[in-house]
Parts: C-alpha cells; structure tokens; sequence
C-alpha cells in the first residue's frame, strides 16, 4: 500500500530542484504535481526500489524538457528575463516582526522551496548562462551529492561526459561571477542577514535622500542592475552598468516618486531582498547582490506582473 505521507515528505526537494531548473514557480509546482499524481499511478511501483531516487529522475526529465522548450520562447521576450522570485512566509530578519508566521504551507509554493547558501537568486541568475543538461547536471551534483552513474543514469549521458558537463558549467559560473564584479556563487553578505539589510535600506535611503555619493560609494564600480518588466511593465531593456550610472537612475526615480511608497524586508529565494509597495500593493521585488568586498555587485528588479502574482498573493494573505 503506498504510503502518501512519505510521497508527500518529497516534495519540499522536488519543488527546490524544479525551481532551480527553471526559475519559476508555477512551472515548478505543475511539474511536482504531475509528477507525483503519474507516480501514484504507477503500475508497477512496487518495483521501485528507491522512491526518491525515482522521483527525482522524474522531475529532472520533465524540467529538462520544459526549460529546452521555454529557451526557444525566451527568445520573444522582451526585455531581460529574471527568475520568478520565491518568497517566504514570514521573511526573514528584518522582516520576521513584520510578517506573521503561520502553520503548514498554506498553498504557497515558495514555501516548498528549501533554502540552501549555496543556490541564492544571484546563483539562479548565474545558471541561465548553463544549457539545460550543464544545469540539471550541476544542480544534482553540487545540491544533491549525487554520484556521477546516477546523474548519467537521469540525463543519459556516460560518466566520463557527465564529469565533462559538470566541470565545464563550473568555469561558466565561475567566468560569470568574475564577470559581475568578483561575486561569489554564496554572497558573503548572506552569511550577516543584519548587516545585508542594513546596507540595503541604508542604499534605499541614500536614493531617497538624493546622497549620490553615498550610493557610488555603496556600489563596486561595474556594478551591474538588471530589470524585468517582461514587456508588461515599464523597464529598461539592458542592463544598466557602472556606480555613477546606477546611482543616477535610482536618485532620478527617487525624485520622479516611482521608487514606491514603502519597502518590506522578505527572503526572496533564500536571499535578503524588499517587496517594494506601490498604492498599498506590491510594484516590483528587488534583490541585492554583493562581491567579496561588501560592495553591492548586483541589484535586480522584478516588476513583470506575471512574476509577481504569487508575490502579491501573499502580501494580500499577511495584510
């Protein structure tokens, strides 16, 4: 008889590792879904030996699928693309007095999704540099300690390619990191949550207050800034470059008033980041990412309204 509490117990890592293979919740959470719902049906699921194991092929399988196809819809994007941002109840830090925590996972899929140093939504960014296959391979070695025959045996590839695959998504990331200013795939600013929020809202003051070389100073000098707008929502369409560049744009809005109202302090996969408050709802999420200096290396936007709905939905749960 299949025991539906151990299926369910898997869940949590099937909802992380479909997240991180495709940067997006909804689609993660459909995935887990159907994936469990077919494993249920299984016929001879009394032959499987090890259930997670299986669960996990299956998910990654259906990811792989997926993210070769969005790559191909990705080109009609307008805009930079980002990662559906995955938050939390009850935030973290600053945030915990601000949000009340509550009992079980209420329906929130960003709740599934487990917290790990390694993988930070400036990690999740980094992983769009990797093909599908360098991704999947990467996911499950660095976050699962899978061995190299499993890993072969889900993505269907020999060993000896599979430690190929695995070393070359390694020096992308690493080149991708070098490239954004020294950042490190754990932001070393994650390890202090409170000093992460108090350089954050002291930046957000700095733009406020007009202290543009507060805000030169805060940032590494090719800092890099990156908004999604998704053709939905007004956004630049590169990435804004360099300290004095970045700064400019923040004081610039600052003063026009479309920097929002307010800013809640939220974990945003599993990353210290703001629901930025428009007219009493969320606008855009934002995200800070910082090199070994402790410099802000990176600061992401999300305002796509389509990203933003489980977001919203949230914030109108905990008003």
């Amino acid at each position: 008889m299949l025991d539906m509490s151990t299926v369910e117990s898997y869940r949590p890592l099937l909802m992380t590792l479909a997240y991180r293979m495709l940067g997006s919740l909804s689609d993660a959470e459909d995935i887990v879904q159907d994936a469990l719902a077919d494993y249920v049906m299984t016929a001879d699921r009394v032959n499987i030996k090890h259930e997670k194991a299986y669960l996990i092929r299956m998910v990654t399988n259906r990811s792989l699928k997926l993210k070769q196809s969005a790559r191909k819809r990705r080109e009609f994007y307008v805009g930079q693309w980002l990662p559906e941002p995955a938050i939390a109840d009850g935030g973290v830090g600053g945030a915990a007095g601000a949000l009340e925590s509550t009992n079980g996972k209420n329906g929130n899929p960003a709740n599934y999704i487990e917290r790990q140093e390694t993988i930070t939504y400036v990690m999740l960014v980094m992983l769009e540099r990797l093909t599908a296959v360098e991704r999947a391979v990467f996911l499950l070695r660095e976050t699962l300690d899978f061995d190299y025959g499993e890993i072969a045996d889900i993505v269907q590839k020999s060993e000896a390619n599979c430690r190929k695959i695995f070393s070359r998504a390694k020096q992308k990331l690493q080149g991708s990191a070098e490239e954004g200013g020294g950042a490190e795939a754990i932001d070393p600013m994650q390890r202090n949550e409170e000093q992460a929020w108090a350089f954050a809202k002291a930046f957000m003051q700095a733009a406020e207050t007009g202290n543009s070389s507060a805000l030169v100073d805060m940032l590494a000098h090719d800092a890099v800034f990156v908004t999604d707008g998704g053709g939905k929502a007004r956004a630049a369409i590169n990435p804004i470059e360099g300290s004095e560049r970045i700064a400019a744009f923040f004081i610039g809005n600052a003063r026009k008033g479309t920097m929002g109202d307010s800013f809640l302090p939220v974990d945003v996969s599993g990353q210290p980041g703001f629901i930025v408050i428009q007219n009493g709802q969320p606008a855009m999420v934002m995200v800070f990412g910082w090199n070994v200096e402790k410099r802000i290396s990176h600061i992401f936007i999300i305002l796509n309204p389509d990203k933003l709905a489980g977001v919203t939905n949230r914030f109108v749960a905990w008003s």
